[in-house]
């Protein structure tokens, strides 16, 4: 990922935050030819020292066959990101897009059973513990889990280099800076999270 001086971040709780609230990412490999899969991912940060990207993807998916351990992969998370108008300016100019990423090389190790089981289990809460009748791994049986597991290929990334990148008109002067706010405030959500997020860079 192509980053400017300006708008590279070394804010790893910003990269934190990317990733938990972006955590279905692209996983690329090429190994023996250029391959890519959007799978869940979390950070798992139980060894702060030692952090890693935690995935799975089906074992019948082409990457699935390619992959050993030892193998290079390359992680990207787009946060949360909208366009921007060059008509918000006071000048002629040309438009742009505003956004946050996160993009992860590392290593990858194949989980074992137990991690595979402990990484499903920790996926699955994740999201079932928000609906009204949640289905957690504990629920379903462990038989049945252990059947499905048989399926999935688990996957621990770990880091050996981090961007992060910030792309929010911090090349622009105040009076514009100012406007494009004013501008993403009455537009949708992701233009709403952009312009809090210029607004604290601002402070």
């Amino acid at each position: 990922m192509f980053i400017p001086k300006l708008y590279r971040s070394e804010d790893y709780n910003l990269m934190r935050e990317i990733i938990k609230e972006n955590s279905f990412a692209l996983m690329i490999s090429s190994v023996d030819k250029i391959r890519a899969t959007h799978a869940m991912m979390m950070l798992n940060e139980d060894d702060p020292e030692n952090a890693y990207i935690e995935t799975h993807i089906s074992r019948a998916n082409p990457q699935a066959k390619t992959l050993k351990n030892g193998d290079e992969v390359l992680c990207d998370f787009l946060g949360a990101h909208t366009y921007i108008s060059s008509s918000w300016y006071d000048h002629i100019n040309v438009s742009t897009w505003n956004y946050e990423a996160v993009q992860i090389y590392g290593k990858i190790e194949l989980m074992n059973h137990d991690e595979l089981y402990a990484h499903l289990d920790k996926l699955t809460s994740k999201y079932e513990k928000f609906q009204q009748c949640p289905m957690m791994v504990k629920d379903m049986g462990k038989e049945f889990v252990e059947k499905e597991m048989k399926g999935a290929f688990g996957i621990k990334i770990i880091p050996n280099e981090i961007f992060i990148k910030q792309k929010l008109s911090q090349n622009r002067k105040e009076a514009d800076y100012d406007n494009i706010i004013n501008h993403l405030e009455g537009s949708d959500d992701n233009a709403r999270k952009i312009a809090e997020k210029m607004k604290v860079i601002k402070k």
